[in-house]
């Protein structure tokens, strides 16, 4: 497979390791794509997974809707839903991260039948996430989450100048040189591009409830923090057990920041192999 279609949109896709293996959805988060996955799919196709990478809404110009309202979890979440059907798959282990894994924990939550284990890389459970805004200093580290909510502004600030703020945006926040720059110049080559990945956050004021509501996840989950995020609490982190009533492990990665499938590939593929090995 190189596409499969959801709501009548095109979503190009990634597929490594044989077409028969036990499946292993990845979804990336902001303002990654598909390819910030290729290294740790590799890994879990060369130990015989069948392993799908999608490109998410507002990521291509085939599935761009232009209506905030099309960004909330149901909607996102829905395409992995069409994506595991267009694959011929009951189910599948699915790992997100960053916003990849905001659809994932809807999907364990809602859709439990069609996962067969959860790894959440970095973002913590909604509920967890929601009750640390208020409590901690969550509020802070999440400040861009309300920046975003402004029309255009963002676009215009992070794009200008070849993409100079936004880089040294993502550096701050631990991304290397080389890989803040190339994922700020793309929004600076395409603004179209960053206006789609900007309405995963703009539809966060439509979805706040769900957060709040969230129910703890059935499947076999494996959450991966680095202790060295930027973007996610202590606090928030801790309180993810609470989220999970099936088997649960919480692993901390030592001095790792928030770009875990970009920084810590290997290590991240073997903790997912342990993962889906123990909980088939």
């Amino acid at each position: 497979m190189d596409s499969f279609t959801s709501a009548g949109m095109k979503f190009p896709l990634l597929e490594f390791g044989p077409g028969d293996g036990e499946a292993v959805v990845l979804l990336h988060g902001f303002p990654a794509d598909a390819q910030s996955w290729k290294p740790t799919a590799k890994v879990l196709a060369a130990a015989g997974y069948r392993v799908l990478v999608p490109f998410q809404r507002g990521y291509v110009a085939t599935a761009r809707p232009k209506q905030v309202a099309a960004y909330r979890l149901r909607e996102l979440s829905a395409d992995v839903l069409s994506l595991l059907d267009a694959a011929g798959l009951e189910r599948a282990h699915i790992v997100g991260h960053d916003w990849g894994g905001g659809v994932a924990w809807y999907l364990a939550d809602r859709h439990s039948e069609r996962v067969a284990t959860l790894t959440a890389v970095a973002t913590p459970h909604p509920r967890a996430l929601a009750q640390t805004l208020l409590t901690s200093k969550q509020l802070l580290l999440s400040w861009y989450l309300l920046f975003f909510q402004i029309p255009r502004l963002p676009e215009w600030l992070l794009t200008r100048n070849k993409a100079q703020l936004g880089s040294r945006w993502l550096r701050k926040l631990g991304l290397e040189d080389r890989t803040a720059t190339k994922y700020a110049r793309a929004f600076a080559n395409d603004r179209a591009l960053m206006t789609g990945a900007l309405n995963w956050y703009r539809a966060l004021l439509l979805d706040a409830p769900y957060g709040w509501a969230a129910k703890p996840v059935i499947p076999a989950t494996l959450y991966v923090w680095g202790t060295a995020d930027s973007t996610v609490s202590a606090k928030a982190a801790c309180l993810t057990a609470k989220g999970v009533v099936g088997a649960y492990t919480f692993h901390r990665l030592e001095e790792a920041t928030h770009w875990i499938p970009e920084q810590h590939p290997q290590e991240l593929a073997e903790l997912i192999l342990q993962h889906v090995r123990t909980h088939k």
